[in-house]
């Protein structure tokens, strides 16, 4: 898949991920205590025949869902299910739709109620850590630039980067080049350069940074059931920097 994507190319993705930010932003607000996962995929499927977009997640992998909903120490992917939300847990809401051919993609952690002192902190640095390395996105700068921002302040603030998992570029396919990892050498990696569009995505664990499979057979989870956060952005890589293009 071509790696640079023309303005027309950029303008129809931000479309995509303003429909993705704007049924997410939804999706948040109706996790509360007592509401399933399965409830929240539903609406979500819903909200997706209406906005007349398709899902983005649905069959990747064999996955059989359009929304990833990872609760507590299951970092990402988690398949939803009958469980209820507690009041006191928090969920990674894992998104993406396709408009016109071209797919985003953006995650948020959340709280359901009232959360613990140390689930808000963990949440507030994967949230910065993804601030930081879209700030550093920008032509010249490599992935591993971005990776080495990351990791530096997560580990900084006492937190672990999951290093299986990674961002990517993304387009007409969910996942394309070039890989964009959570750590890093300084210049390693693949230069950026205007025009293309990538997902950044930091994965955080309140312990080791190993993880196993779930028990849903699709979420990757702590072994030590750990805290786990996972904040997500598309972003378009321009002359003058970087762009969000899934938010509201």
């Amino acid at each position: 898949m071509g790696l640079i994507k023309s303005e027309n190319d950029i303008r129809q993705m931000a479309e995509s991920g303003r429909i993705a930010a704007l049924i997410l932003k939804e999706l948040v607000e109706a996790a509360k205590p007592g509401v399933t996962t399965r409830q929240l995929n539903d609406m979500a499927v819903r909200r997706i025949q209406e906005e007349g977009v398709k899902p983005s997640f649905l069959n990747q992998g064999g996955f059989p869902a359009v929304l990833c909903t990872s609760v507590n120490e299951v970092v990402v992917h988690g398949l939803p299910s009958d469980v209820e939300l507690q009041e006191g847990d928090i969920v990674g809401l894992d998104f993406g739709v396709v408009y016109n051919g071209w797919h985003s993609d953006t995650a948020v952690t959340v709280a359901v109620g009232e959360v613990s002192y140390e689930a808000k902190r963990i949440m507030e640095v994967a949230k910065r850590s993804l601030r930081l390395g879209i700030k550093k996105a920008r032509p010249g700068v490599t992935t591993g630039d971005i990776g080495n921002t990351i990791q530096r302040f997560v580990e900084g603030e006492g937190y672990s980067v999951v290093r299986e998992l990674v961002g990517h570029g993304i387009g007409r396919e969910l996942h394309e080049d070039p890989q964009v990892p959570n750590y890093g050498r300084r210049g390693a990696g693949d230069v950026l350069k205007a025009g293309m569009v990538i997902a950044i995505e930091p994965m955080i664990i309140n312990g080791p940074a190993d993880l196993k499979l779930a028990r849903d057979g699709f979420g990757y989870a702590s072994p030590t059931n750990a805290l786990t956060a996972h904040f997500e952005h598309t972003i378009a890589i321009t002359e003058e920097g970087s762009v969000i293009l899934t938010k509201t």
